[in-house]
């Protein structure tokens, strides 16, 4: 698939106190809601949102996420998440997750989850919806 240009958008978070564990580094599950973040930023910015496929008739869960760590996060950090849609043929949504601790702009994680579309009735829908089909041509990314 040609893309012309790449949607991204960044999402900068605080460190909380509840999202590190005894060592006081950011607790692995944490990033799993960081992705969230950045997923519903993107949302925003483009028109992509959880709402969006609710209204067309759609549910979109994580069928893939995966992680990998490279340095850590401690509380009172300041990250930014930086998520790129990464376009395919098929009926998903991908997107890549890169992880930044800001005060020296150390990259701590990389990721990326995949989505998929489920009608109303929980069924596997294996062909790109039309709102979906038309937000890619709108966003120059089929």
């Amino acid at each position: 698939m040609k893309t012309t240009h790449k949607l991204t958008e960044s999402k900068q978070i605080l460190i909380r106190f509840s999202e590190v564990d005894s060592m006081s580094i950011v607790w692995h599950g944490s990033y799993v809601l960081y992705f969230e973040d950045a997923r519903e930023a993107f949302g925003r910015k483009y028109g992509l949102t959880y709402q969006t496929y609710f209204d067309n008739g759609y549910f979109a869960p994580l069928v893939d996420m995966q992680f990998e760590f490279k340095n850590p996060l401690k509380y009172g950090d300041t990250a930014r998440i930086e998520i790129e849609y990464i376009p395919v043929e098929a009926a998903k949504v991908i997107f890549r997750y890169n992880i930044y601790r800001e005060k020296d702009n150390v990259l701590v994680a990389t990721g990326s989850t995949t989505q998929v579309f489920l009608d109303r009735q929980y069924r596997l829908v294996l062909y790109s919806p039309d709102f979906y089909t038309e937000w890619k041509k709108k966003n120059n990314v089929l």
